[in-house]
């Protein structure tokens, strides 16, 4: 995979997970505060919010070891390289759609702060594949505050348009 390739990727990536939040009312992580009478008991919300992020972390480590870990020089390697990365992506998928189907909470609204901690996922998704791409591209570089400092203020940036959408525009009662 060329770089150019692997930065593109990154940036269609981020674009569509700074937004997804603002675009989707249903949850993409089970956080253990919700509305009070949900279906489900603060316990078991708890719990779903562990095995999220205890998700969220196997996924960043497969990512990294098999998206990072490939090398992607020929022509069957290379279509091997793109199945993994699918793969990936396919999972990440899953696991930020399983919090809507479990919670239960299909008739509340999300709130500015779940949002927001959703976008902060989102940022930590997009770093690993991030991260794995530069690592299979054979140059990963040790990076310091600044660096996360600035690509959180450019995905806060990407996330502007949903943004707007969700909270500026000006809907008409039906």
């Amino acid at each position: 995979m060329s770089l150019t390739a692997a930065v593109w990727i990154v940036i269609l990536c981020a674009l569509v997970m700074a937004n997804l939040p603002f675009l989707l009312e249903r949850r993409l992580a089970p956080w253990p505060w919700g509305p009070k009478g949900g279906a489900l008991p603060g316990l078991v919300r708890w719990g779903l919010g562990l095995v999220f992020l205890a998700g969220l972390a196997l996924w960043s480590w497969g990512t990294l070891t098999l998206v990072g870990g490939a090398f992607a020089g020929g022509g069957a390697t290379t279509a091997l390289f793109l199945l993994k990365l699918l793969a990936s992506l396919l999972v990440a998928g899953l696991l930020l759609a399983l919090p809507g189907r479990l919670g239960g909470e299909a008739g509340n609204r999300k709130s500015f702060f779940d949002r927001l901690l959703e976008v902060l996922v989102g940022y930590v998704l997009v770093g690993t594949l991030g991260f794995a791409l530069e690592l299979n591209l054979g140059n990963a570089f040790p990076q310091r505050w600044e660096f996360y400092a600035v690509t959180l203020a450019l995905f806060l940036v990407l996330g502007y348009p949903g943004f707007v959408w969700r909270y500026m525009m000006r809907r008409r009662p039906r």
